[in-house]
């Protein structure tokens, strides 16, 4: 966006559907990438708009033909400069995510949250989990901002929770989010290289959302994704260096009746390659099921 526009802009729109207009147009010219919350213009530049303009990010429609200040018009343009300059993902400009109804800080440090295993904590792992109050320990495998932790505390309510990344930066993040959710007592987050820091402990589950990006895709990531931090996004050449250890490791640190969860990206074929032998369950989400496996400790052993 050049600065004639920006103050074109800044003199000649007034209202939020103005804006509206001008960000959807802006967004497009620019070939700005989605992925990280939203998957078009529209949707990015309502969410953007609301949020600078401290309104509800999900009433779009009430505000349309408000008509805005001075100074908050300066801000709306300001983040929409800054979303096209800086190719930053939204959640990095407002500082915050959403899984479903729960709200997370994000920045840099952490990989922005989105994870198909959220939807299935959502409805506590059934079939697979039969009484959700009886799961005593979960353990979330890179925990990144601590999201799949805090949602698994929430779905398994008697349950301790230990949150692990290698990551200090990550659990940092993380410490804010469980902070802010009141769980510090039921979340314990533990620096660790997978197992290492934890080698007795068991648990009834394991979710792990770990790095599974393969290097030829690791070379074609868009300009937003390499704003995350590459610790959470490669793993090796094929994508599977963490999942081998996952699957190498697990059992030992799952209880008799206990399941691992991961999620794998697009890397389903590649990992039933990889292991034919393990009877891999594949799990329904919204995108699909070739995403998110499921392994009893028996299958694993």
């Amino acid at each position: 966006m050049t600065p004639d526009l920006y103050k074109q802009a800044q003199n000649e729109l007034s209202t939020l559907r103005d804006l509206m207009r001008f960000a959807v147009s802006r967004f497009n010219e620019a070939g700005i990438f989605f992925g990280h919350g939203s998957d078009n213009a529209w949707d990015e530049a309502a969410y953007l708009l609301l949020h600078s303009l401290h309104l509800p990010v999900d009433q779009l429609d009430p505000y349309m033909d408000a008509r805005l200040t001075s100074d908050e018009r300066t801000a709306a343009l300001e983040i929409v400069r800054r979303r096209i300059a800086e190719r930053l993902p939204a959640a990095y400009l407002t500082k915050e995510a959403w899984l479903g109804d729960f709200r997370f800080h994000v920045d840099e440090r952490v990989i922005v949250p989105r994870s198909h295993i959220a939807e299935l904590l959502r409805e506590q792992l059934s079939p697979w989990v039969n009484d959700p109050w009886a799961v005593g320990r979960v353990l979330d495998m890179c925990t990144g901002s601590g999201c799949l932790a805090i949602l698994a505390a929430d779905a398994f309510p008697e349950a301790a929770v230990d949150a692990v990344d290698l990551s200090p930066d990550a659990l940092a993040v993380a410490r804010i989010n469980v902070e802010d959710y009141g769980l510090g007592e039921r979340i314990r987050l533990i620096q660790s290289d997978a197992f290492s820091a934890i080698p007795a402990e068991k648990y009834d589950i394991i979710i792990s959302n770990p790095p599974y990006v393969n290097a030829e895709s690791m070379a074609g990531l868009p300009e937003e994704y390499r704003r995350e931090p590459e610790l959470a996004l490669a793993s090796g050449e094929d994508g599977l260096d963490f999942v081998r250890v996952l699957l190498k490791e697990a059992a030992q640190h799952l209880n008799p009746d206990g399941i691992l969860v991961v999620e794998i990206g697009h890397n389903k074929d590649e990992l039933e390659r990889t292991f034919p032998r393990l009877s891999f369950v594949w799990l329904d989400t919204s995108a699909g099921d070739r995403f998110v496996f499921l392994l009893r400790h028996k299958d694993l052993k």
